[in-house]
C-alpha cells in the first residue's frame, strides 16, 4: 500500500478462458495478454484479422441488457464483467483477444477473472496511473432512474435497486479504494426472472443462459440457490457499474450514486462526462485523505 498503488499494472502472464456468450450462445475462446504501459484495455477480434476496439466511451454501441462496443461496424458484446474485474483489481493495460462477437459469460460474475489474476499475479509498470478526478457533479435522470458522479476522495459507490419480489429494494455502499472488490463485489452473479425468458429469447437474447451462469428467479424465490450474498443482486449491479464506467478510460476518483439505473444510464454518464471537460481533471493518485488503494485478496504485484 505504498507508491506502487499509483503506478500502472498489467497481468504477469497470458490467461485463457473458454465458454459461451450469454446472449449469442456462441462458443468463444478468449485470451488476455500483457500490454505495455499506456496501452489501456483493448479488445482484439482474432477472427477478424486482429481488428482492435479500445474500451473507451466513443466506441460504446448498443446498450440494453449488456454493454457492447463497436468500431467500424465490428462488434464486441457483453464486456462489462471483464472490464469490472480489470478495474476492480487495478489492471490498467491488457489486450483481450476474442475469437467471436461476445465475451464468455463464465459463471455470470467477475470471480473467475479475479481468481485468474491472483494465480498469475500483476506486474507494476513504470508509468504513473492517471485517475479521472471528478471536480464537478454530473447527473443523468430518467424518471425514477438516476445516476450521478460527484467530487470525492476515493472511488465511492452507493447503489440502490428496486425489483419485483423476491428481490425488492436493496442498497449497497462501498469504496474501491479499500481494495475489497475481490471479496465483496466480484462473486456477485447476474440474474434474471424466469417469466421473462420467452420474451428475451424472442428478442434474440440469453441464448447462452443457464442456471450455471445466472441466478434464476421466480415469484416464489431463487430457483438455483444458495445466494453468495444476501444482497447479491445489488452487488451485481455495482459490478456492472464499475465495468461500464471503465469506459471513461481511467479509474474514477469521486463518488457515484445510482438509483434504479442500468447499463444504458451507466454509459450515458460516461458520455456526459466525456463531453464536459470542466467536470474532471487528470490526477496521479487519490487525495491523501482517501483510504489507500490496497492490493485485493492476495494479488501480488511485482515491479516491471
Amino acid at each position: 500500500m505504498g507508491l506502487e498503488a499509483h503506478f500502472e499494472r498489467t497481468i504477469r502472464a497470458e490467461i485463457e478462458f473458454q465458454g459461451v456468450g450469454l446472449h449469442s450462445g456462441a462458443p468463444v475462446r478468449m485470451r488476455l495478454v500483457p500490454a505495455p504501459a499506456g496501452s489501456g484495455i483493448v479488445f482484439r477480434r482474432t477472427d477478424l484479422d486482429n481488428f482492435e476496439i479500445p474500451a473507451i466511451g466513443r466506441n460504446v454501441a448498443k446498450v440494453s441488457y449488456a454493454t457492447s462496443l463497436m468500431r467500424q461496424s465490428v462488434l464486441i458484446s457483453t464486456t462489462e464483467h471483464l472490464l469490472s474485474a480489470l478495474i476492480g483489481v487495478g489492471v490498467d493495460n491488457v489486450i483481450v483477444e476474442v475469437d467471436n462477437l461476445e465475451v464468455p459469460i463464465l459463471d455470470g460474475s467477475a470471480l473467475p477473472y479475479v481468481l485468474s489474476f491472483q494465480e498469475v499475479g500483476l506486474k507494476q509498470q513504470r508509468r504513473k496511473r492517471e485517475y479521472l478526478k471528478i471536480v464537478k457533479e454530473v447527473e443523468v435522470r430518467d424518471g425514477s432512474k438516476f445516476i450521478g458522479v460527484y467530487p470525492g476522495t476515493g472511488y465511492g459507490i452507493h447503489y440502490a435497486i428496486d425489483f419485483p419480489q423476491p428481490i425488492g429494494y436493496e442498497t449497497f455502499t462501498g469504496d474501491l479504494a479499500t481494495g475489497d472488490y475481490a471479496s465483496l463485489i466480484a462473486p456477485a452473479r447476474t440474474f434474471g426472472f424466469k417469466e421473462d425468458e420467452a420474451m428475451l429469447r424472442n428478442m434474440g437474447l440469453i441464448r447462452g443462459a443457464s442456471d450455471e451462469c445466472a441466478i434464476i428467479l421466480s415469484r416464489q424465490g431463487v430457483e438455483n440457490g444458495p445466494l453468495r450474498f444476501p444482497d447479491e443482486f445489488v452487488r451485481h449491479k455495482v459490478l456492472d457499474l464499475i465495468g461500464d464506467l471503465a469506459l471513461a478510460g481511467r479509474r474514477i476518483q469521486g463518488r457515484v450514486v445510482a438509483e434504479r439505473a442500468g447499463h444504458a444510464m451507466h454509459t450515458a454518464l460516461v458520455q456526459r462526462l466525456m463531453r464536459d471537460r470542466s467536470a474532471w481533471e487528470l490526477a496521479h493518485g487519490y487525495d491523501e485523505v482517501a483510504a489507500p488503494e490496497a492490493v485485493p485478496m492476495g494479488l501480488q504485484v511485482a515491479s516491471a
